[in-house]
C-alpha cells in the first residue's frame, strides 16, 4: 500500500464526527477521493481506539486505502492497520519500524522544520508532513509553516512523499500544492462540512491535478 502515498490524506477528530455515524462518515471521504485516512484520537480509552480502529479498518480495506494510527505503534499493531504516525513527542521511526517491520508506512510531522524532516529520511520513514501552512483550530498556538518552508522541503526531501497540514480549504489549497508536495492533509475542511463526501471530492480533484 506504499504506492498510494499522495493526494487527499483525511484525518479524523472525534469532535467533528459522530460517533455513531464514524465509520460511514470516514467512508463518504474515502468515496470522495480521500486516499489515506488516519485515526487520530486523544484521551480515548485504548480498547475503544482499537475498535473503532478495526471497524475503520474494514472499510478502508474494501477500497484499498491504507489506515494510519497517529501516535502508538503498539496501538498500530493490535489494530492491524498499515501504519503509524509519528509526531515530536513520539517514538522514534527506528523504534516504531522494529515494532512494525518493513512494510508499514511510518510518517513523521515536521512541523516548520526541514531538518527533522531530512532526519526522517536518514531513519527510514516513508512520507513526512509539514504544518501548518494557515491558522487551523486543531493546532491553535501552531506557528504556521510559511510557503518558502514547503518549497525548500520539496527540494531537499525528494526520496519520499511531502504532505501539508493545516488549516487547508479548496479556497487556499492551490498556493499549498503549487510547492509540489505530494499531497494535503485536512481534518475540518473534509469532517468539519455538512457533505464530507463532496468537500473530499472538490480536495482530491485538486489534489489530483497537482
Amino acid at each position: 500500500m506504499k504506492t498510494s502515498l499522495n493526494g487527499l490524506y483525511v484525518i479524523t477528530d472525534k469532535n467533528l464526527i459522530e460517533r455513531d455515524r464514524f465509520v460511514e462518515i470516514v467512508e463518504k471521504s474515502i468515496k470522495g477521493g480521500a486516499k489515506i485516512v488516519q485515526l487520530r484520537e486523544k484521551n480515548t480509552p485504548e480498547n475503544e481506539i482499537i475498535k473503532l480502529g478495526q471497524e475503520l479498518l474494514e472499510v478502508t480495506r474494501k477500497y484499498g486505502v491504507p489506515l494510519i494510527i497517529n501516535d502508538s505503534p503498539e496501538l498500530t499493531k493490535k489494530i492491524g492497520a498499515e501504519g503509524v504516525h509519528l509526531g515530536g513527542d513520539d517514538t522514534s521511526v527506528t523504534n516504531a519500524r522494529a515494532i512494525l517491520g518493513s512494510e508499514a508506512i511510518i510518517g513523521v510531522t515536521c512541523y516548520n522544520q526541514i531538518e527533522r524532516g531530512l532526519t526522517a529520511v536518514e531513519s527510514g520513514a516513508d512520507y513526512v508532513a509539514f504544518g501548518t501552512p494557515y491558522y487551523t483550530p486543531t493546532k491553535p498556538e501552531r506557528e504556521p509553516t510559511s510557503i518558502e518552508i514547503l518549497e525548500e522541503a520539496v527540494k531537499l526531501i525528494t526520496q519520499i512523499p511531502i504532505f501539508a497540514i493545516g488549516g487547508i480549504t479548496k479556497d487556499n489549497a492551490t498556493p499549498i500544492l503549487e510547492t509540489g508536495v505530494n499531497g494535503i492533509a485536512v481534518i475540518t475542511s473534509i469532517f468539519g462540512s455538512s457533505d464530507p463526501q463532496s468537500a473530499a471530492r472538490e480536495l482530491a480533484t485538486m489534489s489530483n491535478h497537482n
